[in-house]
């Protein structure tokens, strides 16, 4: 009786695979737009993201522009040795670490805090109002806000002529060109920037919260800060978490724009970062084999921190990527 009832789920398993199949077909027949954007999507990363990277192999070759990836003569780790014995890898480091910490620690959690108070605006005119002016910096290019901060910051600049009306200052102050400024110029233009933008995700998460919980509290006599603080704050935290991770792993990612366009030869010693470093010898000095070994090195010390971090979040908060 177990053999004829074996062999009959043995006939049965075929007809239902091809039901499952004819299902997912169909299921695929009427979604065939989303599928077309979605492989689209897996195309483009497939061609510009995943096929690029077999020439990550020039970090163990001595490449130039006249021979092929192919042809060039194996090096093996010469470029790293070299990197990591290079006199100015100290300064490159402490500059890029040195800015990226600080961005995490004050930049950080701005956005969380911006998006508390934004979200408990009862006025919904003021709120989009205050959305709007705070949203605006994002959509414009470093290229544009590197001349405003320029212009502003200039000897005869708007900051040199409030500090020196409010008398703050007696003379003025040329801020681009001292390197003890340009990490907080750094960190405020970029707070400036993206203060806004980075509340979206923030508000997006609030919205999702129970109205219940909120009216829980309220019965409970909780007022608004202490709704923020016991309500709003624990129902985001998984969202915090892992922003925060994707925060660490990118400690070592300057913004290279940012940079670019504040920096000169005065301030130099206080903005050489790696992406900066690895732009001078790749691009300037024509060393793509080199450059391209600092930027594998930093990817791989980037997702050494991404697992790092990853892990400590899975074992405080019970939340990670993956």
């Amino acid at each position: 009786m177990s053999y004829e009832l074996s062999a009959k789920t043995e006939q049965q398993l075929p007809v239902r695979r091809k039901d499952k199949a004819l299902k997912l077909a169909r299921k695929l027949a009427g979604q065939k737009y989303l599928q077309i954007m979605a492989l689209l999507g897996v195309a483009w990363m497939i061609i510009f993201n995943y096929i690029p990277m077999y020439s990550v192999i020039i970090a163990f070759k001595e490449f130039n522009i006249i021979h092929s990836v192919h042809d060039a003569p194996w090096v093996g780790l010469e470029h790293f040795r070299e990197f990591l014995d290079d006199d100015e890898l100290p300064g490159v480091i402490w500059n890029t670490v040195g800015m990226s910490v600080l961005k995490l620690i004050i930049a950080f959690p701005l956005p969380i805090i911006f998006a508390l108070f934004l979200n408990e605006l009862r006025s919904l005119k003021l709120k989009k109002f205050v959305q709007t002016i705070s949203y605006l910096p994002h959509f414009l290019s470093w290229v544009i806000l590197g001349g405003i901060l320029t212009t502003w910051l200039a000897d005869v600049g708007f900051v040199n002529h409030l500090l020196m009306a409010l008398g703050i200052i007696d003379e003025p102050i040329s801020y681009l060109a001292e390197p003890s400024y340009f990490w907080s110029i750094v960190i405020t233009s970029d707070i400036w920037k993206e203060l806004g933008w980075s509340a979206i995700i923030y508000l997006a998460a609030i919205a999702g919260v129970s109205p219940e919980m909120y009216e829980a509290a309220t019965i409970d006599g909780a007022g608004r800060f202490q709704k923020m603080w016991f309500v709003t704050l624990p129902s985001i935290r998984s969202t915090i978490a892992i922003l925060f991770i994707l925060a660490v792993s990118g400690i070592l990612n300057s913004n290279f724009d940012q940079i670019l366009v504040l920096r000169n030869s005065l301030n130099e010693s206080a903005s050489n970062v790696i992406d900066v470093y690895v732009y001078q010898t790749g691009i300037i000095s024509s060393r793509y084999s080199y450059s391209a070994a600092v930027g594998l090195f930093k990817s791989i010390i980037a997702l050494i921190l991404l697992l790092g971090a990853n892990q400590v979040s899975k074992k405080l908060n019970d939340t990670s990527l993956f």
